[in-house]
């Protein structure tokens, strides 16, 4: 049985359920960080002597660090569909996430979500927020002309090129803040939400994080 640690509300665990939603996995989810706890105990930093989640344990293999577990159930349950065998076929959709981990995510999750959201009011550094929202525009007008011609980043169907980026839809949509028009991009958005994986493991009220910076 794979199981997997995280709390729901996790930009990162989100990414593992909604892909191991989409595998179609049987897994048993346990709630960890935050108001969950856990991440501090003997038992779990054993898992992962970071103590962050998400963690998994697929029958004995253990296995953390979001991207690192996207790949390695896409290799143990998602091949050929998610895990080509052809490195070169592989590499278009890994490209997508690792772009979406280093240029995406700190601009949108860290300097946005983090900085405006959860960051109390007195606190915010408001010209730094306003040029990380500047920065996600560009990010995502680059998304909006990849997706003009296509359904999603790599083509026809879902890849994991989509996972990283499209689970920062959600809170990118929700929030108040300004945006440029990316008409391909509020359409991919709307093919995800048609995916019931999606909507239960992405679309998930994340009210309890405002103003909060303890987890």
């Amino acid at each position: 049985m794979l199981r997997i640690w995280g709390r729901r509300s996790s930009f990162n665990v989100q990414k593992v359920l909604w892909f191991a939603g989409e595998l179609g996995l049987a897994y048993e989810h346990i709630p960890a960080g935050g108001e969950h706890g856990l991440v501090d105990t003997p038992a779990f930093r054993a898992l992962n002597p970071h103590g962050k989640v998400p963690v998994i344990d697929d029958d004995g293999t253990v296995v953390w660090e979001s991207h690192t577990i996207l790949r390695y159930l896409a290799a143990r349950h998602g091949a050929p569909a998610f895990w080509p065998a052809d490195p070169a076929a592989r590499s278009r959709a890994e490209r997508w996430m690792d772009w979406a981990h280093t240029a995406l995510q700190p601009a949108f999750l860290t300097g946005v979500f983090w900085g405006y959201y959860r960051t109390p009011e007195p606190l915010r550094d408001l010209d730094a927020i306003r040029a990380r929202v500047e920065e996600c525009a560009g990010y995502f007008q680059l998304l909006d002309a990849r997706l003009a011609n296509r359904p999603f980043l790599e083509g026809e169907r879902l890849t994991l090129a989509d996972i990283p980026a499209g689970t920062a839809l959600y809170r990118y949509f929700s929030l108040d803040i300004a945006r440029p028009e990316v008409p391909h991009v509020r359409a991919w958005y709307q093919r995800l939400q048609q995916r019931a994986p999606y909507r239960e493991h992405v679309m998930v009220p994340f009210g309890e994080l405002y103003g909060r910076l303890d987890y």
